[in-house]
C-alpha cells in the first residue's frame, strides 16, 4: 500500500487517506430507511427512570407517569385499529382515550428524551416501532412513495414523531394525510413539535397552536403539557473557535475513520444525494473535517445542511472545520425568516460538534 500523501507542513503521518464524503453517494434500500426509524444513538440508553424530573415541575413527574401507562396500554395495540391483539398470551386493554400524545413543553425540558422512552417501553418488537423527526418521516415518503409509505408503517403498534415542523404548509398536508391514514389503520402516534414562524423567541409551540395546525388529526391527540426551564439559559459553554487549514488537515490524516472535505464542494455533494441518504453517507465516519467554511449561499442548500447536521448530531459524530465559525452560516435574511427555528437548531448542534472535536486537535 502506498503510503498518504504529505500534509502541507508536515511528513506523512497515516498510512491511507482520509475518507471523502463527496466521493461517495450510497444508495440505501427501502428497507433500510424503514428499519432505521428508531431513537438516533444519542437516545440508546434513555428510559423514563433515567429521565431526572425537576421536583419544581410536577408536569415533568406527571408525563412520565402518563405515558408510562400510554405504552403498557400499546401492547394491546393492533394494526386492524380494533386495538385488542392478545400479547404473550392475554388480551391487553386498548388504550384509553385517543391512541396519540402530543408532548407540549420548551426547548430543554426532556421531550425527545421521553418520546425515546416511550419508544423504548412499548411491548413490541423494534420491528412494530417506528422514530424518526418529521423530516426523516417526509424523506421517507419521497423515498417510497405515498402509498407505500402508508402500506409499510401499517403494520406499526406505534410512531414517534420528533420536531413535528408546521413551517412548510405542503409538508404538514402531506404528513397530516399519511397520519390519518395510519390512524385508520390502528398505529398510535406520539409527537414533539417544533415552533411556528413568528414565534421562535416564545421559546414552546402551544399545544392549541399544533392541533389547530394538524386540523382533522386532532381529535386523535391528547396534548400533554410539559413544564421546565428553557435551555438557552442554562449558560452553554463557548463554542470553539475554527482552526487553521492546516490543522484540521492533520488531524483529518492522523485519525483513522475521518472524513475530510471542502466545504463548499460537500454543499454541491450534497444537492445529488437524496436526504433520506445522508445518514447512510457518515456510515463508518468517526469524525468530519471540513475546510474552508463560508456562509451557506441559498436556502436550499441551507436546508441540506440542516439534515446533514441532524443525522452528524443523532450519531454523535465530531465535527473539525476552518473559515467561519458556525454560527456565520446562515444569512441574516435566513435566521429572521420561516425557516430560521432549523437554522438556530442545525448551529447549535455543529457547535456542540465542533466542541466534541476539539481532541483531535493535537495541543
Amino acid at each position: 500500500m502506498s503510503s498518504s500523501p504529505a500534509v502541507p507542513g508536515q511528513s506523512p503521518i497515516a498510512e491511507t487517506a482520509p475518507l471523502s464524503l463527496c466521493a461517495l453517494e450510497p444508495h440505501v434500500p427501502a428497507d433500510r430507511l424503514v428499519a432505521e426509524m428508531v431513537p438516533p444513538p444519542r437516545f440508546d440508553s434513555v428510559r423514563f427512570d433515567t429521565y431526572v424530573p425537576d421536583p419544581d415541575q410536577p408536569s415533568q413527574i406527571e408525563a412520565v407517569k402518563v405515558l408510562s401507562g400510554f405504552a403498557t396500554g400499546l401492547g394491546g395495540a393492533h394494526a386492524t385499529g380494533t386495538g385488542k391483539r392478545k400479547w404473550f398470551g392475554r388480551k391487553a386493554a386498548p388504550v384509553a382515550g385517543p391512541l396519540g400524545v402530543y408532548l407540549d413543553g420548551g426547548y430543554g425540558v426532556g421531550k425527545t428524551h421521553l418520546l425515546a422512552s416511550l419508544w423504548h417501553a412499548t411491548p413490541a418488537a423494534p420491528s412494530l416501532k417506528a422514530f424518526g423527526t418529521f423530516v426523516e418521516l417526509t424523506n421517507l415518503v419521497g423515498a417510497l412513495g405515498f402509498q407505500q409509505t402508508v402500506q409499510t408503517l401499517s403494520g406499526h403498534r406505534l410512531l414517534c414523531i420528533d420536531e413535528f415542523e408546521l413551517d412548510d404548509p405542503g409538508d404538514t398536508v402531506l404528513v397530516s394525510s399519511l397520519l390519518s391514514r395510519l390512524v385508520e389503520a390502528g398505529v398510535a402516534l406520539a409527537a414533539t413539535s417544533n415552533t411556528l414562524p413568528g414565534k421562535l423567541g416564545e421559546g414552546r409551540f402551544a399545544a392549541a397552536d399544533f392541533l389547530r395546525e394538524i386540523q382533522g388529526l386532532s381529535s386523535h391527540f391528547r396534548p400533554l403539557r410539559i413544564d421546565g426551564e428553557d435551555y438557552r439559559h442554562r449558560g452553554l459553554p463557548e463554542a470553539p473557535a475554527p482552526y487553521s487549514d492546516e490543522q484540521v488537515t492533520r488531524a483529518a490524516y492522523a485519525t483513522a475513520g475521518t472524513s475530510l472535505d471542502d466545504f463548499p464542494s460537500l454543499l454541491d455533494h450534497l444537492a445529488r444525494v437524496h436526504p433520506s441518504r445522508y445518514g447512510a453517507l457518515t456510515d463508518g465516519v468517526r469524525a468530519v473535517c471540513l475546510t474552508d467554511v463560508q456562509p451557506v449561499p441559498d436556502q436550499s442548500t441551507a436546508l441540506r445542511l440542516v439534515v446533514l447536521a441532524d443525522r452528524l448530531y443523532d450519531r454523535e459524530i465530531p465535527v473539525l472545520a476552518s473559515g467561519l465559525p458556525f454560527d456565520r452560516l446562515f444569512s441574516d435574511e435566513m435566521l429572521n425568516g420561516g425557516y430560521r427555528k432549523k437554522y438556530f437548531r442545525a448551529i447549535s448542534r455543529l457547535t456542540a460538534l465542533a466542541r466534541d472535536a476539539k481532541g483531535l486537535v493535537a495541543q
